[in-house]
């Protein structure tokens, strides 16, 4: 059986955002009914039918798609209306495209007459696969060059995750009233000689969790020790800018305690930037 003929049973997928309910052409019924009709027309068997309703395409966490990934034994082609109704994020569609091709699976996107299963759909797949690549490096360089810009220019805040003690809305941090008395106790027990690994034990045996709802350890304590936030400064790379948050802890304390952290060398698994604030 040559590689074009090889698909006899598909799984069919279709997709609606919250969104595109809202716009015509876009139902799941027409969606099926089409795909349907184009698996009689190439007397292809349909061993499944995934239907995820409300659901992005940007993410992967949807719970049809997941199904069918599991139930992958059981087709050998992917069979969708257009390719945006698999995956809106190029960097989520290559991995899917990888692993298809590992488990020797074809994909086919009706609307664009791709299919994988033929030479001609593999040499465009391989085009769209290497212009997405290209797209999200590009994308990549802009964002750091954009980042760098900012942080030269004191432009605030800049991407990161939510420092533990503050809450972040409207572009502004703001002080989270219970966890930054956590935080300054963390800096007033480790000014008073406990360390990073009791601080955390203390914190577990309190049931405070971290910001992930996980448990503490010295990795955590450390990064909060190291992190010149809590005295009301912004850090990005190896630019240190005055922000206008509220602080946790005076800039003395602040400095006080990186003075301790280098004097004892301390060596954790994350090594990150001491920084004296002038």
């Amino acid at each position: 059986m040559d590689a074009e003929n090889k698909i006899t049973r598909a799984a069919i997928y279709t997709r609606v955002s919250t969104e595109d309910q809202a716009k015509e052409g876009f139902s799941l019924d027409a969606q099926l009914e089409k795909l349907k009709s184009y698996c009689k027309a190439r007397d292809w068997e349909i061993a499944g039918e995934y239907i995820d309703d409300g659901y992005s395409g940007r993410y992967v966490k949807r719970p049809a798609y997941n199904r069918m990934m599991e139930e992958i034994s059981k087709w050998d082609a992917l069979l969708v209306i257009k390719m945006d109704r698999i995956h809106r994020n190029s960097k989520n569609f290559m991995m899917m495209m990888e692993y298809l091709k590992k488990e020797e699976k074809e994909f086919v996107s009706m609307t664009e007459s791709l299919d994988t299963s033929t030479a001609m759909g593999r040499f465009v797949m391989d085009i769209i696969q290497r212009i997405a690549q290209l797209e999200s490096e590009q994308i990549g360089e802009r964002v750091y060059v954009g980042m760098e810009q900012k942080a030269k220019t004191n432009g605030g805040v800049l991407g990161f995750n939510i420092p533990y003690g503050y809450d972040y809305s409207n572009g502004k941090l703001t002080i989270n009233h219970n966890e930054s008395e956590n935080v300054k106790n963390i800096f007033q027990n480790y000014l008073n000689g406990i360390s990073m690994k009791k601080i955390a034990e203390e914190l577990n045996l309190k049931s405070i969790p971290t910001k992930l709802n996980k448990a503490w350890g010295i990795q955590t304590v450390s990064l909060i020790l190291k992190n010149p936030v809590y005295c009301g400064y912004l850090h990005w790379e190896d630019y240190l800018n005055p922000s206008d948050h509220p602080p946790i802890v005076d800039k003395n304390s602040f400095n006080e305690v990186q003075k301790l952290i280098q004097k004892k060398n301390i060596k954790t698994a994350h090594q990150s930037n001491i920084f004296i604030i002038e």
